[in-house]
């Protein structure tokens, strides 16, 4: 974090000591490692967040690029645009006469299922 060798450390804790006192220097001490901590752990805990946030933006773009690759309107316009084609085309003419094609099957009744019988 800080740059700081040991003959700089040992400076600070002589001038700490000339400065406090031998009584007041623990308390000092202590209270200075506190804070050190909770710098610390507050700015893991804002490096955290951002790291999240930047995970969270890119899975979202990544969502995105997907949802994009699989988009199924492209394929069905054209396949709306083929059934279409083929509903503009002329029917090929057919060798059944026409009133043999409007003419549907007589539907099987209980009657005729015991005749077959």
């Amino acid at each position: 974090m800080f740059d700081i060798g040991m003959g700089e450390v040992g400076l600070i804790a002589i001038v700490a000591l000339l400065v406090l006192g031998p009584e007041r220097l623990p308390r000092a001490a202590r209270t200075a490692g506190l804070l050190v901590r909770k710098a610390r752990n507050s700015w893991q805990s804002v490096r955290s967040e951002i790291e999240r946030e930047l995970q969270a933006e890119d899975l979202k773009r990544q969502m995105k690029e997907a949802a994009a690759s699989i988009d199924p309107r492209p394929h069905l316009q054209e396949a709306v645009q083929s059934v279409q084609d083929a509903m503009r085309e002329p029917a090929p003419p057919s060798s059944a006469p026409a009133a043999a094609a409007d003419e549907q099957p007589p539907i099987p009744t209980a009657a005729d299922h015991h005749e077959r019988s």
